[in-house]
């Protein structure tokens, strides 16, 4: 854990370690660290290209190019208040984004609503992955629920009440319930920079508005399954099992039992295992990235 000397601090070595691009006239910033084959980390809620900082530079070290964007609307990328804020749309986007950033190829990684934005990334553009690596997300999406912390954010009038609570204390106490096992893997001032990220120049709207757009039909999640069954690459999952939100048990298991796969690596950690796993997941990446083309 770095010792830094305030929150301002952490954002701008943050800010300082990527680059801004922009798609179709909407300007977003990915940390882009190493060479080698790609890596596309995508984030969730309420969070950014921040959560990875941590496994992209592991991946570095191991000879890859490890690369996550900042959704719009989060992080430092633009929160056009005309912008469509759907799954649908933010895989669209990232489509885009990878061709600006020349990732021709890339192994994929996905988390939270990062998933079934991922799931339809991979399912429209499979002559693309390399690789596919879940972490703690939901791929059935018509029967998903929101953990209740997160449901109030939702509900007209209820949601921006709800947002105005989300403060560098009141997340401390969520990061610790809900984000991780063990908050000292982290700095206060990382923690912090979550909400600070989060809020910026428009105090959250734009997030409120993500939150009001999950894709729940059954045509999505048509398309989020294609992504993981009878595909040409390799699929693995990684569950921080303490999860107390997407529980492995109901989450976890629909996941393996989509995907067929045989196992799910499940570790000590809850929501943002990012935060405290990352030498692991940057580890079983790689190893994946090292399987031939068509193992699953």
């Amino acid at each position: 854990m770095e010792d830094f000397e305030s929150v301002d601090e952490v954002i701008k070595k943050h800010r300082m370690s990527g680059r801004f691009f922009s798609v179709d006239g909407v300007q977003s910033f990915a940390l882009d660290y190493g060479n080698g084959e790609a890596v596309l980390c995508l984030h969730g809620v309420p969070t950014s290209s921040f959560l990875y900082r941590k496994v992209l530079w592991n991946l570095a070290h191991k000879g890859f190019r490890g690369v996550s964007i900042d959704l719009p609307g989060l992080g430092f990328a633009d929160r056009p208040e005309d912008f469509d804020y759907s799954f649908p749309n933010f895989a669209r986007y990232l489509a885009k984004a990878a061709e600006a950033l020349n990732l021709d190829r890339f192994h994929l990684v996905v988390h939270d609503i990062g998933g079934p934005i991922g799931f339809a990334l991979a399912a429209q553009n499979k002559d693309k992955i390399l690789s596919l690596t879940i972490l703690n997300t939901w791929i059935d999406v018509v029967n998903f629920e929101k953990p209740l912390p997160m449901r109030p954010l939702e509900k007209p009038l209820l949601d921006e009440a709800e947002l105005a609570t989300i403060t560098h204390t009141t997340w401390r106490l969520a990061f610790d319930t809900m984000g991780v096992s063990n908050a000292d893997k982290t700095s206060k001032e990382e923690i912090y920079a979550y909400v600070d990220l989060l809020k910026r120049e428009d105090d959250g709207k734009a997030f409120l508005k993500i939150m009001h757009n999950f894709d729940h039909s059954e045509e999505y999640r048509d398309l989020c399954l294609q992504a993981v069954q009878n595909v040409p690459y390799p699929v693995q999952a990684i569950w921080g099992a303490e999860d107390p939100g997407l529980r492995y048990d109901r989450y976890g298991e629909e996941i393996k039992k989509a995907a067929g796969l045989e196992e799910v690596l499940k570790l000590p950690a809850k929501h943002l295992l990012q935060e405290e796993q990352w030498e692991v997941i940057a580890d079983k990446i790689a190893e994946q990235a090292s399987r031939p083309p068509h193992y699953k």
